[in-house]
């Protein structure tokens, strides 16, 4: 199966993106699923769609978490972490960046080994409400990825998706995304298909414990200035950053800087320590630090390797 992810904001046209893509899978025989997901629905907003395309019947629903493609329109997206950009991706993932930077510099941003191409943008737009229409450039580019889509059912599909705006729209739509089509020709089958999810060998998330406490503890009562301090918010983390000091630059105010929860403190040589009591675990740090000094493991993982040590060193 086909998993394929468009990120963009609003009015981009992501969500007429992965319905032409859809439509053109569909016309080549495959089974198909496409749909959008945003929060605010409105223009610039982050938004992204998503294809599922097989020659089977398809089972899953919901959100692709393991594309085999990711398509992103605005690279301005790339760092944010709760646009889930690169959430899921594997070695084996395409990233495909409408970007006016280098491949290189995206690899050494990123810091990921799976196959990263560019499509270059037409102009660099300072205020991102304002970004050109290029859902059918991105829908065009990944047909040619996936090797499986001809230019005839490209075509079709963006006739058919945009029949009702009239023939100058579609034909501007259908000169940009054949233009990606042919740009992509170098790469054409570099997407493949990712493994079917069995039900049978689904491997089911172990569940989080929550421990259960006293309510002044858990919830103490805020009615004095300067206590908020006495507010756990580091219980709501799923994720958790780890710096890695070997790496850490001691720049001292990337990563405090960034942390919208002042949950970061750096220490008079310059080296950043995290407050896990506070810390929720939005992941900011880990996109923002230049070296890549910080990793996010699962919150689970890291309270195992906690009691892992403790056991160890008899909770010295």
């Amino acid at each position: 199966m086909y998993r394929i992810r468009f990120h963009g904001r609003g009015g981009q046209g992501m969500k007429t993106a992965s319905r032409i893509l859809g439509s053109a899978f569909f016309g080549e025989g495959y089974e198909v699923q496409d749909a959008p997901r945003y929060g605010a629905e409105r223009r610039g907003a982050p938004i992204f769609a998503y294809v599922r395309a097989a020659r089977e019947v398809i089972n899953e629903r919901g959100v692709i978490h393991n594309p085999d493609l990711v398509i992103v329109a605005d690279d301005t997206l790339i760092p944010i972490p709760a646009s889930g950009v690169l959430a899921g991706i594997s070695a084996r993932t395409v990233l495909l960046i409408n970007t006016m930077e280098s491949i290189d510099a995206w690899r050494h941003r990123l810091n990921i080994s799976g196959p990263i191409i560019t499509l270059p943008a037409s102009a660099d737009v300072e205020d991102r409400a304002n970004l050109p229409y290029i859902g059918a450039t991105c829908a065009g580019a990944a047909a040619r990825l996936v090797g499986k889509i001809t230019r005839g059912a490209l075509a079709d599909a963006i006739r058919s998706e945009l029949a009702a705006l009239g023939p100058a729209v579609i034909d501007h739509n259908l000169e940009n995304a054949l233009k990606a089509y042919d740009l992509m020709q170098a790469h054409t089958g570099l997407v493949t298909e990712g493994d079917m999810t069995s039900a049978v060998d689904y491997d089911r998330p172990d569940w989080v414990e929550l421990p259960f406490e006293a309510a002044r503890i858990s919830a103490p009562t805020i009615y004095a200035a300067a206590n908020s301090i006495e507010v756990r918010t580091g219980l709501w983390r799923t994720l958790r950053p780890v710096i890695d000091y070997e790496h850490c630059n001691r720049c001292w105010w990337v990563c405090s800087s960034f942390c919208p929860d002042g949950a970061i403190d750096v220490g008079e040589d310059g080296t950043p320590a995290i407050d896990y009591d506070h810390c929720k675990g939005c992941m900011i740090c880990v996109a923002q630090c230049p070296p890549h000094a910080i990793e996010a493991i699962p919150e689970q993982q890291a309270q195992a390797e906690e009691a892992r040590l403790a056991e160890t060193t008899g909770g010295q």
